[in-house]
């Protein structure tokens, strides 16, 4: 992990911030807290994928300089919303992009998959503070990720809970001190359910988290349990420790959001109420603490905390994650770009929720695990991932076991 550390001390100077997908879950709740000290957080801009109102309710109560729809067939709507308040708009993917090489101090890429790769690598070559909620981006291109961070002297802050915790226990002069990070996982909406429940799973009860609340991607991701095996992956990635030294536990009550174990057995640990808007404010102060409205914790209404192994024969999506980061090259993109198309064909009730694990883990076999040199082979990759897994989606058939 490469860290900037110029700012040393107590930080209060204003911080200009730019928001990419901000009418997203992490965009809203990011939203929520740079509007409580808009002086300290001015906003260079916004972005949405196609919320156009919210993008736009948002723009005008934050007063930024730019809002940007990446769907082009919305700026009609967006400039007709914001017309006469002197903030500037503009739309398509490049505009996003653009958006992101604005001068913001701070930049918070939350755009869920693969398309925020881009804007997140525009803002990392500016040397800005990059705040990411996408696991996805060094799932796909973590080593070239983290290469252009090295060169352009940009901080990478993880806004993940899991990543956050590990990132404010971990000690970054002495890495050879850590012997193995836990990842915490509260098990999902099935934790407790067997495969036969799993098949015939609607979207309805995917989305239901019982702890978090989050968009409908991520919330299937965490039922199937891919959204840790993709943490597994970031995790390798941001920290540089080897996979067989990641560990997931399952702990169902979110109040521990992840631990760094030593080898002298010391285990530290960051605690708190399952509310995301407590790692974005660790990100959006750093190197400083912020105060947030997070409900605080109480150990003793809490009472009780659990924790279990996860089970590998109803929750497979782990061992293919492993799997693709010890194949190494493109795998980890392939195995990226197949679970989105999979969900987000189960999203549309295309396909059963057992599907996505063998759709996903048909196009991991399928395709060659090339090595990954340059952005264009990440995007090659990801398409000819995507092609693969939108076939086999055709394959399952038009109606789905539980999704009528």
């Amino acid at each position: 992990m490469v860290v900037t550390t110029t700012n040393a001390g107590a930080t209060t100077a204003a911080r200009r911030v730019t928001i990419l997908g901000s009418t997203g879950s992490v965009g809203t709740q990011t939203v929520d807290l740079v509007s409580r000290d808009p002086e300290r957080f001015p906003v260079e801009a916004l972005t949405a994928n196609r919320n156009v109102a919210l993008l736009a309710e948002q723009a005008k109560r934050l007063n930024a300089r730019l809002a940007v729809v990446a769907d082009p067939a919305g700026h009609a709507e967006l400039r007709e919303r914001l017309a006469g308040t002197g903030i500037e708009t503009a739309a398509g993917p490049q505009a996003v992009v653009e958006a992101a090489s604005r001068p913001a101090d701070w930049v918070m890429a939350a755009i869920v998959g693969a398309a925020g790769l881009e804007p997140t690598l525009a803002a990392v070559r500016r040397g800005a503070i990059v705040a990411f909620a996408n696991k996805e981006v060094l799932v796909c291109a973590g080593d070239l990720m983290m290469e252009e961070v090295r060169a352009h002297g940009a901080t990478l802050l993880p806004v993940d809970s899991e990543h956050s915790a590990i990132y404010q226990v971990f000690d970054f002069e002495r890495t050879e001190s850590v012997s193995r990070l836990i990842l915490t996982a509260s098990g999902g909406p099935f934790r407790t359910k067997d495969r036969a429940f799993m098949a015939a799973a609607t979207r309805e009860q995917a989305v239901a988290h019982p702890t978090w609340d989050m968009g409908a991607k991520i919330s299937v991701d965490s039922a199937t349990m891919m959204n840790k095996g993709l943490e597994l992956i970031e995790a390798h990635v941001l920290f540089g420790i080897p996979e067989e030294r990641i560990d997931v536990l399952i702990h169902p009550q979110s109040v521990i959001h992840s631990l760094v174990e030593y080898v002298d057995g010391s285990v530290l640990a960051q605690l708190g109420t399952p509310d995301m808007r407590t790692p974005i404010a660790y990100a959006l102060g750093w190197p400083s603490r912020i105060a947030t409205p997070a409900e605080r914790l109480d150990l003793t209404k809490a009472a009780t905390l659990t924790f279990e192994a996860p089970d590998p024969l109803r929750f497979p999506a782990l061992r293919l994650a492993r799997a693709a980061l010890q194949s190494g090259g493109g795998a980890p993109t392939i195995l990226s770009a197949a679970n989105e198309v999979a969900v987000q064909a189960f999203l549309d009730r295309r396909i059963g929720f057992l599907d996505i694990e063998s759709i996903v883990e048909g196009t991991l076999t399928a395709l060659p695990h090339r090595p990954l040199r340059d952005l264009a082979a990440v995007r090659e990759a990801d398409a000819e991932a995507r092609r693969d897994a939108a076939a086999r989606v055709s394959a399952c058939g038009a109606s789905a076991v539980g999704n009528p």
